[in-house]
């Protein structure tokens, strides 16, 4: 029961702050691992309540005609791939190098945060398809894809930072492709780890249903406030995650 209570809010806060701008598994994986989960169940059991949450935004993201199928559609197939293959290999490595891997992604990721020409916010909010678009998110796709397969937290924020940076895209038209990538690599790795026997189902479930709670509710704040509020959110987290690391070390 006590892992439950730990799990459950923490979830919600999850779902909340990964639909607004990505970087949810920094407190999504974090939780399992404060519950006293070894670390590639945590991994493992996380993507089962990630794929719900990540699930109900995308729809909801669909239907506000946010999403371009044509660019999709060949993330979806880059990002199945890159995902199989992280996953593959995070059951090929310790839990000591999988700890490791958070004190070189944090401070990565802190910076391309902070750095407001790294994460600009355009007015114009028009998806231009063209070649730099498309060799963006497939190679975005299939590098972060093979990321959040191995481990995962800060996904959907470095997805939305390749966007914005190298397609030059607005926050919400690259948060709305960003979960596209997202679901795709949840399940895919999920599947990869549901066979390995890695998965703790129920607990997975219940926070399942924490996070797309907290899902709904962030898909709904960032589709009527905007993206003011998507950089506060993020840097929250990834101090949350760099407070539990240094408890943990």
């Amino acid at each position: 029961m006590r892992t439950y209570w730990i799990v459950c809010p923490l979830l919600f806060l999850a779902g909340f702050v990964d639909a607004i701008g990505g970087g949810g598994g920094l407190i999504s994986l974090p939780a399992y691992l404060f519950a006293g989960l070894p670390i590639h169940n945590a991994i493992a059991t996380n993507k089962l309540s990630s794929a719900c949450g990540t699930t109900l935004t995308t729809v909801r993201f669909v239907r506000k005609g946010l999403v371009s199928v044509r660019l999709a559609v060949p993330s979806v197939i880059a990002a199945m791939m890159g995902s199989f293959c992280g996953a593959r290999l995070s059951l090929m490595m310790s839990e000591d190098v999988m700890r490791t891997v958070l004190l070189i992604v944090l401070p990565a990721a802190a910076f391309c945060v902070l750095n407001p020409h790294l994460f600009p916010d355009r007015a114009d909010e028009t998806l231009v398809l063209n070649r730099r678009t498309y060799v963006t998110a497939v190679i975005a796709a299939f590098v972060i894809g093979a990321y959040d397969g191995f481990y995962g937290p800060g996904t959907g924020t470095f997805l939305i930072i390749a966007f914005t940076v190298f397609a030059k895209m607005s926050v919400r038209p690259a948060n709305a492709q960003s979960k596209v990538i997202n679901l795709t690599t949840n399940i895919t790795s999920l599947v990869v780890f549901l066979h390995s026997g890695q998965v703790l189902i129920l607990l997975g479930l219940v926070g399942a249903v924490c996070n797309m709670l907290g899902s709904y509710i962030g898909s709904g704040l960032v589709l009527t406030k905007g993206t003011k509020i998507v950089r506060p959110i993020i840097l929250i987290v990834l101090m949350l995650l760099f407070a539990k690391l240094l408890f943990r070390f």
